[in-house]
């Protein structure tokens, strides 16, 4: 049995649910980002005292399809930017339609209905975040950021930065600890 959940972006999340799971004494077979393999399904009682624990630690059960989906797309999005090691060589969207094996024109207008921004504007935020911390490391020149993160330059990067933030990348590199923004508020 597969559960979703809501606002589950971080290895640290991760760990939370397990730690939970194992607590609640209920079998899974796997967590990742925002989901769950059960063993075997749960009784209701179960279940809600799952569903508590886990709205406590500001996780949510998803039971709706579209909300589940948007959940699956966010996740991947989240995985795929933050955690990769390599973005994909396709575009997003042949990325998206491959993991998830939906139209996808049919998952952009459910995004967008529901979240209110579009998967594009999403890919957007989070990968201005990933730029912010890769700024913060301070490992990596802007130019191999831009690289890394399929900018066509590091002109580009900058302009985008500027755009999305209000800062240039060196400016934010000044006032770094403060900017970023938690990726479950993202």
């Amino acid at each position: 049995m597969k559960l979703i959940i809501r606002n589950m972006v971080s290895l640290r999340c991760k760990l939370l649910v397990k730690q939970e799971l194992d607590i609640l004494n209920i079998s899974y077979s796997k967590v990742d980002l925002g989901e769950i393999q059960l063993l075997k399904s749960l009784p209701n009682e179960k279940m809600n005292l799952l569903k508590a624990v886990l709205l406590k630690s500001g996780l949510e059960l998803i039971e709706d399809k579209k909300v589940m989906l948007i959940e699956k797309i966010k996740n991947i999005i989240v995985e795929m930017i933050h955690y990769a090691e390599e973005l994909p060589k396709s575009t997003f969207s042949a990325y998206l339609t491959e993991k998830l094996k939906y139209n996808y024109t049919y998952m952009s207008n459910i995004f967008s209905e529901i979240k209110g921004i579009t998967i594009e504007q999403f890919i957007m935020l989070h990968k201005i975040e990933r730029v912010k911390e890769l700024i913060i490391y301070n490992e990596l020149t802007l130019t191999q950021i831009a690289y890394k993160l399929h900018y066509s330059s590091a002109a580009h990067l900058s302009n985008q930065f500027k755009k999305m933030t209000g800062l240039t990348p060196s400016f934010f590199k000044s006032f770094k600890p403060q900017l970023r923004i938690p990726l479950e508020d993202v």
